[in-house]
């Protein structure tokens, strides 16, 4: 793709803005590197993946790529001998963590199934495994690129040595400085290093008292870093030690280059895939901060933009515009005033077609589509150059000259104010004779101008369409809304009128204008209303129908609460009626007592059948508890999806969806999926469909049984309710094994049906299916 229309049409600003959101280094430098592509196969696997890296941000929010580093130098440097620092070695021990965090991340979003993936998974199954190496760095160094006194035994023991000896040092040093003397001998109580050793500020008159060995003195001449005669020979020991400790450290971490190098062919892989893989998530986080969607690329040349914005504006100004052209016609003449709003046109338009060959969404609509053009050619702004000697003119006629040379009809050019800078008619003329060219060769043009002569120029031509960037009269403002299909108006006359202008001067002016331009003028007025009354009704149809639908869903919603309510109350009433019942029968059980009682103590002359019948009319006063009688159809229906039914409760149609449980089925209506009773259903007709064919079973003592059972799509308690059942089944038809089908799914359904299996007493031995049983998806059990 030609450099110049890169710059022309401000390329590089989006590629600044996608690079923003790399997680790494690597991934930046990719990012800026990134070019259109003009082949049609890679252009769909860059949009393939920048869709999977889209949903994934989608569903979780953010992607591990933190720690990511290039650390092929590293690699490198080790594969020829050099020694690797600390630094380098924590580099390359957070890049081989980072890989572990983002292939398991990866693996995890694939398995719980919300979104398809199929590039990333691929790319992650190719990052070398390193966790040996990862976790021998982390022994080693700690994350600040220090070698840890754990490393090796040698250096644990200098270590300890080193710190015994400053603690000496110290401890000496610290005494002199809280002597007698020290606030007159010394410039400031305090122990400091030079040279490395440990030394004390002394003034220079006391030089002689502390002995031992000067290393510097301030700029003044009047202190001295003095390290008294008393810590000179423990200084020596902490000297050497920490000789030995560099040479044991140095050991250590050449060592560990040693067998990173072992590791380099594997880390220029993994440092690749990394690469590559936050390359990918940076495009889906660029369309997620521009709420950009994915183009459907063609084959057939043309462009369909539903409501695209500038990919540089801000969101809330840019205003979005339908932009189609390649179909019926191939050409767009835009025209109209200055400041309308057309060069935004060309460079959306323009900048759209660059990002989706670069592999990005682009600010539009779902369902937006482009074609892959070979070259794209611009001319846009003033290029005037003072050094050549060019006007205006001049220099746009160079860079026309130049793209007349190379355009194809796999080709988009935008022109900007074609044939401005000279004489309007000359200028009109030549504009014509280049849109002849251009459109002559098939490519797909749009451009621009202020000339009315090219108003009537789509009308001319079959494969050219006028449009214009509407202007607000009551505003005296540009709205920026692209109209295709209708040419632009200069509006003169109608805002000088509307800012004062005398009406005498203005009617003269209107006079001078041709009558062909006055009927032009007025035709695209009509047309203009006509449009705004039509997309006006239209907006009103929406209105109405956004308000239908909302007040459908409310009475809806209402519906289902009313019977949710009904239900509630009538549990209540249920359940006071028996709590009466059972305090009614208590009462009488108490009489009762009582009554024989009496009799036993001989204070009542009471028999036995009496107490009877006083039993039964306390029994009679009981309040009896009405229970609601389900439908009783004349005899058990087969329900089935697809059948379509009346919920009673509800008193509106349906049609049954799925099975629930042994007597419920899910049942559409309208809108609302709701779990039915089959004594709620009342059956209205059948959908008519082919029978098929019927799964072939294996008989046995009597029984009817398949050799497997499928759960997919079951509910948990259900699944395991009809394992239940159908291994007792199996083992009266005789069966010696069966197949029980869970899916993969979440694996909470596997897990449990494979537990129940495990503990089931019939159950010998289970195991997951072959390659042709179905895999991890199925359970095969052998039976007792």
């Amino acid at each position: 793709m030609n450099e110049k229309v890169l710059a022309t049409l401000e390329y590089n600003k989006i590629i600044e803005k996608l690079a923003h959101h790399a997680s790494s280094e690597i991934g930046r430098r990719f990012a800026e590197d990134l070019k259109p592509s003009v082949r049609a196969e890679e252009v769909q696997l860059w949009l393939d993946e920048t869709e999977e890296a889209a949903a994934v941000i989608r569903i979780k929010g953010n992607v591990p790529l933190d720690g990511i580093y290039d650390v092929r130098s590293h690699a490198k440097r080790a594969q020829i001998g050099g020694t690797l620092s600390g630094v380098e070695l924590v580099r390359i021990a957070s890049t081989i963590f980072a890989s572990r965090q983002i292939r398991q991340f990866i693996e995890d979003v694939r398995s719980e199934g919300q979104v398809t993936l199929r590039i990333l998974p691929e790319k992650t199954a190719v990052i070398p495994v390193l966790t040996d190496l990862e976790h021998k760095i982390k022994r080693t160094v700690d994350e600040n690129g220090r070698v840890l006194d754990s490393a090796s035994d040698e250096l644990r023991h200098i270590r300890h040595g080193m710190r015994s000896a400053e603690s000496r040092i110290r401890s000496k040093l610290e005494s002199l400085t809280r002597g007698q003397n020290a606030q007159k001998m010394l410039s400031d109580a305090i122990v400091t290093i030079r040279n490395d050793r440990y030394v004390i500020p002394v003034k220079q008159e006391y030089r002689s008292h502390y002995g031992g060995i000067v290393h510097d003195q301030s700029s003044s001449g009047q202190t001295l870093f003095v390290e008294p005669a008393s810590v000179v020979n423990v200084n020596n020991e902490l000297r050497e030690l920490t000789v030995k400790e560099q040479y044991e450290v140095e050991k250590i971490l050449r060592e560990l280059t040693m067998e990173t190098a072992e590791h380099a062919p594997a880390l220029f892989t993994m440092t690749k895939m990394l690469s590559e893989i936050d390359f990918i998530f940076t495009k889906g986080k660029f369309a997620r901060s521009m709420n950009a969607t994915k183009p459907i690329i063609n084959e057939e040349g043309y462009i369909h933009y539903i409501q695209a914005r500038h990919p540089l504006l801000p969101a809330d100004e840019a205003v979005p515009s339908d932009i189609v052209i390649g179909k019926d016609y191939t050409a767009i003449v835009i025209t109209g005033p200055n400041t309308g709003g057309k060069t935004v046109t060309l460079k959306t338009t323009g900048l759209s077609v660059l990002m989706a060959q670069s592999g990005l969404f682009i600010p539009a609509e779902d369902g937006s589509e482009t074609a892959i053009f070979q070259s794209v050619f611009a001319d846009i702004g003033d290029e005037q150059s003072i050094e050549q000697n060019l006007s205006t003119f001049s220099s746009h006629m160079v860079n026309i000259s130049s793209i007349l040379k190379e355009v194809t009809h796999e080709s988009l050019v935008l022109f900007d104010e074609l044939g401005s800078g000279t004489d309007p008619q000359e200028g009109s003329a030549l504009a014509i004779s280049i849109l002849d060219d251009v459109i002559g060769r098939g490519a797909r043009i749009i451009a621009t101008t202020h000339y009315p002569e090219l108003k009537a120029y789509g009308y001319n031509r079959n494969n050219v369409i006028n449009a214009s960037v509407e202007f607000d009269v009551e505003t005296l403002s540009p709205t920026y809304r692209l109209l295709i299909g209708i040419p632009g108006r200069s509006n003169a006359f109608e805002i000088s009128k509307r800012i004062g202008l005398n009406s005498a001067i203005i009617e003269r002016a209107r006079n001078m204008i041709s009558a062909d331009s006055h009927e032009v003028d007025n035709m695209i007025a009509a047309l203009d209303a006509s449009r705004r009354q039509a997309e006006k009704d239209a907006q009103d149809a929406r209105d109405y129908l956004r308000d239908t639908e909302k007040l459908h869903r409310e009475l809806q919603k209402e519906v289902i609460a009313y019977h949710e309510q009904k239900e509630k109350l009538e549990e209540k009433a249920r359940a006071g009626a028996a709590e009466i019942i059972e305090k009614a029968k208590s009462e009488a059980e108490e009489v009762m007592r009582d009554l024989r009682a009496l009799r036993l103590a001989g204070g009542a002359n009471v028999k036995e059948h009496e107490l009877i019948d006083a039993r039964k009319r306390l029994e009679g006063a009981i309040p009896e508890q009405k229970e609601k009688k389900p439908a009783i159809e004349p005899a058990k229906r087969l329900w089935k999806p697809g059948d379509e039914v009346k919920v009673i409760s509800f008193g509106q149609k349906g049609s049954i969806i799925e099975k629930a449980a042994d007597d419920e089925w899910i049942v559409q209506m309208g809108i609302i999926k709701m779990k039915v009773a089959e004594s709620d259903m009342q059956f209205i007709k059948s959908e008519k469909k082919k029978e098929p064919k019927p799964i072939a079973t294996i008989r046995g003592k009597g029984h009817h049984v398949s050799p497997e059972l499928d759960l997919r799509g079951e509910r948990y308690e259900d699944a395991l309710n009809r394992v239940e059942k159908y291994l007792d089944d199996a083992l009266l038809a005789g069966y010696h094994q069966v197949s029980i089908i869970h899916g993969k799914g979440t694996g909470a359904l596997m897990k449990g049906v494979r537990g129940y299996l495990t503990k089931h007493r019939m159950v010998k031995n289970i195991r997951f299916g072959e390659a042709g049983e179905g895999g991890l998806g199925v359970t095969v059990a052998e039976l007792k």
